[in-house]
């Protein structure tokens, strides 16, 4: 789609702030309330890496399952204790900026969820520099069709991502699933503080190793693809949760705020969840930042495992209420 003309980005906020503040916005770390930058990096990937070791060590798992021919094609699968194939799942996209992380540091919900009768799969995907976004969508549209494939008894596909994985998960909304010869049972989508918009990360340090070119950014973010979307989504009963941290940084703030509902004085084209049909709401979890967000989920009582189980097991979740500064 040619997107070249939208008059969008030339009135979007970010471009008025300064290359320093940019860079800030866009760095994550540097809005921990808790931890320093460089601790809460280390504590992150700590938590992750324990999380799924115990994962790994008592729960029933397949490891390493190739959903294509790639070497970086694998997914991790995690089942519960119940013998069926009929579970519903939870498909985990990792973060870290589309060129850190793995899928075997990211195993942090799996026991509490697990536990509740969840299968989750953790998917991996070639980060930068020898992924490029194009092909980090196609191997989660991959790994999602690999599942439905494999578990086609399955009580529904949710697809869940943190950060980057949260970009990626998105734009599973606007996959011609035609092309892979199979439509998942998709039942949900949890956006966990994603970026939706990638035009501003081009000019920052995060795109050293992705090479984004502008076009490519355009190409690539869901925030301005929705009319690409199926106004009324395949099951309109299907949830799409945006969900950020208190302490995200503003700009992640206004990235999931926009892609969700925009204000209704906005110059912006109309291009939203809430506009093109989808069952979407908003959720501020309180007092956690970008990271404790997904680390917190290690614990049973986590109020963002809470939803993700509301989310799954309820037929009709109520959408959060709508914040006062979304309504028009």
């Amino acid at each position: 789609m040619d997107v070249s003309g939208a008059g969008g980005w030339d009135e979007a906020p970010w471009k008025k702030l300064c290359a320093e503040e940019l860079e800030k916005q866009y760095t994550p770390s540097k809005w921990t309330v808790r931890l320093g930058a460089e601790e809460t990096l280390k504590t992150f990937s700590q938590i992750g890496s324990q999380a799924t070791s115990k994962a790994r060590a008592t729960r029933r798992s397949q490891l390493h399952v190739p959903y294509g021919d790639g070497k970086g094609d694998k997914i991790d699968i995690y089942f519960p204790d119940v013998a069926s194939e009929a579970w519903p799942f939870l498909v985990f996209v990792h973060g870290g900026y589309w060129q850190y992380g793995s899928k075997d540091e990211s195993a942090f919900m799996v026991n509490p969820l697990t536990a509740q009768g969840v299968a989750v799969v953790v998917v991996a995907y070639d980060i930068a520099p020898k992924g490029t976004l194009d092909q980090m969508v196609d191997q989660v549209a991959r790994s999602t069709v690999f599942v439905q494939k494999r578990y086609p008894c399955n009580e529904g596909i949710y697809l869940c991502g943190h950060s980057a994985g949260a970009h990626l998960a998105a734009m599973m909304l606007l996959t011609n699933w035609t092309k892979h010869g199979v439509t998942p049972n998709l039942r949900g989508f949890l956006l966990i503080s994603g970026i939706y918009d990638l035009e501003p990360i081009v000019s920052t340090s995060v795109n050293a190793p992705l090479h984004m070119t502008l076009e490519g950014a355009r190409r690539n973010s869901p925030q301005w693809h929705l009319e690409a979307a199926p106004v009324k989504p395949a099951d309109p009963a299907c949830p799409v949760l945006v969900i950020v941290g208190q302490h995200d940084s503003p700009e992640f703030h206004r990235q999931s705020r926009e892609f969700y509902q925009r204000h209704a004085s906005s110059h912006f084209p109309a291009q939203t969840l809430c506009t093109r049909g989808w069952k979407a709401s908003f959720e501020e979890l309180h007092d956690v930042d970008h990271f404790e967000i997904i680390w917190n989920l290690t614990q049973e009582d986590d109020v963002l495992n809470q939803i993700i189980l509301k989310t799954i097991f309820q037929k009709d979740p109520q959408p959060s209420s709508t914040p006062e500064s979304l309504q028009s």
